[in-house]
């Protein structure tokens, strides 16, 4: 039986440790914690309960492929959220609700986008095309080098050949008149850790998941459930787990790596290892590779930082959603200076997730949960976040006027976290959220692989490698690695 170490606890690891345990591998995860998840974690303070990471998820579909590989019923209880979210506006009075349905989007609209459940649906249309035509060709298949890479490409549409050029704004901007639609349209690359003026237009594919093709979804107990789950399956096929095991070097021999050394002294032997560290900065950091020194990786392009609160108040905010987003007045400029600036936000664009609207048990009763998210500087550009509770004041101050309730006055507990937070907590590189970003020399071959360059049996499953960020990315990212492994280990002895 062959013998896998995976090193983090992060979706990715689970889902890889789920598929190779069912498959015959005796597999170990380190976690540096106490308990496994990574991001995909959970606060619990005073009462409340927070997801402390991601808060809803899409394309789950993936979901179900994960566990039906494993000939195991799906056991995480998804309920789909619709309106999907709403988008507070700076000087309007009433949220903007988006919904699927593109009628009742219209309508919400009429007074700024005539035609738009037309212009909506020709859009996403498109974009859907793009994903169909580009899913297996691109998402879902491993590359050896940047040459086959660029020939899976050449398979793909000429129609398609455009998306590789413009980013998401300048494809919004085509096709709708409206400031507010154009945002509602490129939103989804803002709260994933970039800007629609920098990411490339083939990711409007996620206005067609968000909005066609599958939705937002949230799951039922809170996002932990889903770890919660894994976690018992993982029991169940006889996947160790040791927490409170950081990994700081690798031991190698003739090309393979023989063991990785933990920060007790402890030597780990296995026969394969995984990472579901950053691919990135774990080839920098551990294994000292000369293309991934601090200062290479500076220079590569990271998503934003996260920041984020964690409040429980007495009394229900009536105005909230399970998901909202507040946004200034000024949208480019903004997004033009928030992923270099060396200052906080003086007036923040930030998300708010309040689980307590759809669960019972999150907070005690008559009491709300509310999870705010801001995207901010990496620790790259703003170092020093000593100011952290003068930009958590002013974001709180700032969601009580929008709301119309006192926030402040009626704050239980609350927890702050810090870009610098988040880099010690997770290890995550300079506190960027997700990972590497998804520019164009950043995505496919060009992203870090999931097969180590020079240790023939060190692999890579998570964010920073293929094919990308979000939750149902890690998720084809370990299927992507387990097939990468059992094509290379054609029987387990």
């Amino acid at each position: 039986m062959k013998k896998v170490i995976i090193i983090g606890s992060g979706l990715g690891g689970l889902s890889t440790a789920l598929r190779l345990s069912k498959k015959g591998y005796d597999v170990t995860i380190l976690e540096k914690h106490s308990t496994p998840g990574g991001r995909l974690n959970i606060l619990q303070k005073d009462g409340f309960k927070f997801d402390l990471g991601p808060s809803f998820m899409s394309m789950t579909f993936e979901l179900e492929e994960l566990f039906n590989s494993i000939g195991e019923k799906n056991p995480v209880k998804l309920e789909e959220l619709d309106p999907i979210y709403q988008v507070f506006f700076e000087g309007k009075e009433k949220p903007r609700k988006i919904f699927k349905n593109l009628d009742k989007l219209a309508e919400e609209f009429a007074d700024v986008e005539p035609d738009l459940a037309r212009k909506a649906d020709e859009y996403l249309t498109r974009a859907g095309q793009f994903f169909h035509d580009t899913e297996d060709k691109v998402v879902k298949s491993n590359f050896n080098n940047k040459l086959e890479y660029v020939l899976k490409l050449s398979r793909v549409p000429l129609k398609h050949l455009p998306y590789l050029w413009k980013t998401m704004w300048s494809e919004v901007e085509k096709k709708f008149t409206s400031e507010e639609v154009r945002i509602i349209f490129s939103l989804v690359a803002f709260f994933l850790g970039a800007t629609p003026f920098q990411t490339p237009a083939i990711y409007s594919l996620l206005s067609y998941t968000e909005m066609r093709h599958n939705g937002y979804w949230r799951v039922k107990g809170g996002m932990y459930r889903l770890v919660e789950e894994i976690m018992t399956l993982l029991q169940k096929y006889g996947v160790k787990i040791e927490y409170n095991t950081e990994i700081v070097s690798v031991n190698n021999q003739n090309g393979s790596v023989t063991e990785v050394v933990d920060n007790k002294g402890n030597r780990w032997k296995a026969d394969i290892f995984i990472s579901n560290s950053d691919a990135a900065s774990f080839r920098g950091k551990i294994l000292n590779r000369p293309k991934f020194t601090e200062e290479k990786l500076d220079k590569m392009h990271w998503t934003l930082a996260p920041f984020t609160i964690y409040l429980g108040v007495k009394g229900k905010v009536d105005n909230l959603m399970h998901h909202n987003y507040f946004l200034g007045s000024n949208f480019r400029g903004y997004a033009d200076t928030i992923f270099t600036s060396s200052i906080s936000p003086q007036k923040p664009y930030y998300y708010v997730n309040v689980l307590s609207k759809s669960e019972d048990d999150v907070a005690p009763e008559g009491c709300e949960n509310i999870y705010i998210l801001c995207p901010v500087p990496d620790l790259r550009y703003k170092k020093d976040w000593s100011d952290k509770d003068e930009l958590a004041n002013n974001i709180i101050e700032d969601l009580s006027k929008r709301t119309g309730f006192d926030i402040n006055s009626n704050i239980v507990t609350k927890t702050v976290m810090a870009p610098d937070d988040w880099a010690s907590t997770l290890n995550l590189y300079k506190g960027s959220g997700l990972g590497l970003a998804h520019d164009i020399n950043q995505v496919g071959a060009f992203r870090p692989k999931n097969k180590d360059e020079k240790f023939n049996n060190l692999y890579y499953v998570g964010a920073s490698t293929t094919p990308g960020t979000g939750l149902p990315m890690v998720i084809i990212s370990s299927k992507l690695v387990t097939e990468r492994i059992e094509n290379e280990y054609k029987s387990v002895s």
